[in-house]
Protein backbone atom coordinates (compact mmCIF):
# COMPACT_ATOMS: atom_id res chain seq x y z
CA UNK A 1 0.00 0.00 0.00
CA UNK A 2 0.88 3.30 -0.26
CA UNK A 3 1.99 5.99 2.57
CA UNK A 4 0.52 9.45 2.40
CA UNK A 5 0.59 11.93 5.53
CA UNK A 6 -1.97 14.74 5.83
CA UNK A 7 -2.86 17.08 8.75
CA UNK A 8 -5.94 16.45 11.17
CA UNK A 9 -7.61 18.37 13.59
CA UNK A 10 -7.20 17.63 17.34
CA UNK A 11 -10.74 15.52 16.84
CA UNK A 12 -10.09 13.42 13.88
CA UNK A 13 -6.49 12.67 15.58
CA UNK A 14 -8.64 11.58 19.16
CA UNK A 15 -11.27 9.92 16.79
CA UNK A 16 -7.89 7.56 14.94
CA UNK A 17 -6.42 6.62 18.43
CA UNK A 18 -9.71 4.69 19.44
CA UNK A 19 -9.06 2.07 16.33
CA UNK A 20 -8.96 -0.72 18.70
CA UNK A 21 -11.83 0.32 20.41
CA UNK A 22 -14.13 0.75 17.77
CA UNK A 23 -12.97 -2.59 16.22
CA UNK A 24 -10.08 -1.65 14.04
CA UNK A 25 -6.84 -3.11 13.75
CA UNK A 26 -5.59 -0.01 12.98
CA UNK A 27 -5.54 3.69 12.37
CA UNK A 28 -5.45 3.15 8.15
CA UNK A 29 -8.07 0.96 8.61
CA UNK A 30 -10.36 3.75 9.72
CA UNK A 31 -9.04 6.34 6.99
CA UNK A 32 -9.79 3.90 4.12
CA UNK A 33 -13.00 3.20 4.99
CA UNK A 34 -13.65 6.86 5.77
CA UNK A 35 -12.39 7.50 2.13
CA UNK A 36 -14.50 4.40 0.49
CA UNK A 37 -17.53 5.52 2.15
CA UNK A 38 -16.59 9.22 0.89
CA UNK A 39 -16.05 8.19 -2.60
CA UNK A 40 -19.56 6.10 -3.12
CA UNK A 41 -21.39 9.13 -1.86
CA UNK A 42 -19.87 11.54 -3.95
CA UNK A 43 -20.39 9.19 -6.68
CA UNK A 44 -23.86 8.52 -5.73
CA UNK A 45 -24.33 12.23 -5.49
CA UNK A 46 -22.88 12.59 -9.21
CA UNK A 47 -25.50 9.91 -10.17
CA UNK A 48 -27.95 11.63 -8.77
CA UNK A 49 -27.36 15.08 -10.07
CA UNK A 50 -26.78 13.39 -13.66
CA UNK A 51 -30.12 11.81 -13.69
CA UNK A 52 -32.36 14.65 -12.45
CA UNK A 53 -30.36 16.56 -15.74
CA UNK A 54 -31.59 14.00 -18.04
CA UNK A 55 -34.66 13.63 -16.53
CA UNK A 56 -34.85 17.69 -17.24
CA UNK A 57 -34.09 17.16 -20.47
CA UNK A 58 -36.34 14.49 -21.67
CA UNK A 59 -39.59 16.92 -19.86
CA UNK A 60 -38.57 19.91 -22.46
CA UNK A 61 -37.75 17.57 -25.38
CA UNK A 62 -41.30 16.31 -26.67
CA UNK A 63 -39.00 14.68 -29.63
CA UNK A 64 -37.48 12.19 -27.14
CA UNK A 65 -40.75 11.72 -25.53
CA UNK A 66 -42.07 10.40 -28.63
CA UNK A 67 -39.55 8.20 -29.62
CA UNK A 68 -39.30 6.81 -26.33
CA UNK A 69 -43.20 5.90 -26.20
CA UNK A 70 -42.43 4.76 -29.29
CA UNK A 71 -39.87 2.13 -28.41
CA UNK A 72 -42.10 1.34 -25.18
CA UNK A 73 -45.08 0.19 -27.50
CA UNK A 74 -43.05 -1.45 -29.62
CA UNK A 75 -41.55 -3.37 -26.61
CA UNK A 76 -42.16 -7.46 -25.97
CA UNK A 77 -44.13 -8.15 -23.34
Amino acid sequence: MIQSKFTLTQSHHDFLEEFKERGFKDKSSIVRLALDRLYQELERQELEASAQLYAELYVEDEELQQLTDAAIANWPK
